[in-house]
């Protein structure tokens, strides 16, 4: 039976699949291991009350198993590698946190108005780690040869990173890391990413009122 999902909607188009990075690490999983998974599109500007009363904060993705609904991606993530542990996509511990501090350095910078305020260096300096962890490890991917968790989970804030700055800040990851540029061509290539993905059009609605603020 099909692992019912719920996953944002894209911003005025209800009935597509919206622009969460955490709900396409889900939906990658699934995708990987092969689940057969059912999404449910929810309208985040206007949420129906069943799911409020499954996800009291309102928050996306929540998968059921088991008859029970459960929220948080790496809590998903955790269960979906537990109850279908073929293929594994379990990370070495000690490489599970690659790339973690990337997304956070992302949003300060593309919501940031002052160009001297650092942002945009600490951004470089963590994209910076990636290139030369992808240089000194072999890879194609951040764990070697094959995809784990943690390329699935940094896939799509990459994604968002690349759509987002592009557009706001007319910024675009630097040429020289090209590491990190053979890496996002590689991620961004898998059939699981191009079936997952949102839109760059939904992308940049998702960012607009946040970068606006």
């Amino acid at each position: 039976m099909a692992v019912e999902i719920c996953v944002k909607a894209a911003i005025g188009a209800p009935d597509v699949l919206g622009d969460c990075p955490f709900c396409q690490r889900v939906l990658l999983t699934f995708e990987e291991k092969k689940v057969e998974y059912k999404p449910i599109l929810i309208n985040l500007s206007d949420k129906p009350q069943w799911f409020l009363e499954i996800s009291p904060e309102g928050k996306v993705p929540v998968a059921k198993f088991d008859g029970k609904w459960l929220a948080d991606s790496d809590v998903i993530v955790g269960i979906i590698e537990e109850k279908y542990p073929e293929p594994a996509l379990t990370t070495p511990p000690d490489l599970a946190s690659v790339g973690s501090k990337i997304f956070p350095s992302f949003v300060k910078f593309l919501k940031s108005k002052d160009p001297n305020d650092g942002t945009e260096q600490a951004l470089l300096e963590e994209l910076k780690a990636l290139d030369e962890h992808l240089k000194t490890h072999g890879g194609p991917f951040i764990a070697g040869e094959k995809v784990t968790a943690v390329d699935l989970s940094l896939a799509p804030k990459l994604y968002h990173l690349q759509v987002a700055l592009e557009h706001f800040k007319k910024w675009t990851v630097p040429e020289n890391l090209t590491h990190v540029h053979e890496y996002l061509k590689k991620v961004f290539g898998l059939e699981s990413f191009k079936k997952t993905k949102a839109e760059k059009q939904y992308v940049i609605a998702g960012w607009e009122p946040k970068v606006n603020a």
